[in-house]
């Protein structure tokens, strides 16, 4: 259950991320950079969460999870970055900035989870 509403968070979120940065994307210069950086970072979360799925192993499982994270981390990074800088208006990033966040948290915690030693 708990992966399967990862699966579709992820892809919502990457959906999300998508729809900002065509926002983004509409205005040259800095708000276009950000933009192409978010996009990147944004929909590879679900697309490594996808990878991480399909490990052969538990230590592939770890490294692609900490894939997953870093990018989490880093979307998170060019959120706020963007809405500190008045880039967009705040109540346009709210949602999707707590959303990277709780993210940033379930990933830390699996990522940890993952790098145990199995019991037994």
């Amino acid at each position: 259950m708990l992966e399967r509403n990862l699966q579709r968070r992820t892809f919502h979120f990457a959906s999300r991320i998508i729809r900002l940065c065509r926002i983004l994307s509409s205005n040259p210069g800095i708000s276009r950079q950000l933009g192409a950086q978010l996009v990147r970072s944004g929909t590879s979360v679900g697309a490594n969460y996808e990878e991480a799925k399909a490990a052969h192993t538990r230590r592939e499982f770890a490294c692609k999870m900490s894939l997953v994270l870093r990018e989490a981390r880093e979307t998170h990074y060019w959120l706020r970055l963007i809405l500190a800088s008045g880039l967009m208006p705040p109540e346009d990033l709210r949602e999707v900035v707590a959303e990277a966040d709780e993210l940033v948290a379930i990933f830390t915690t699996a990522v940890r989870r993952a790098k145990q030693p199995p019991v037994g």
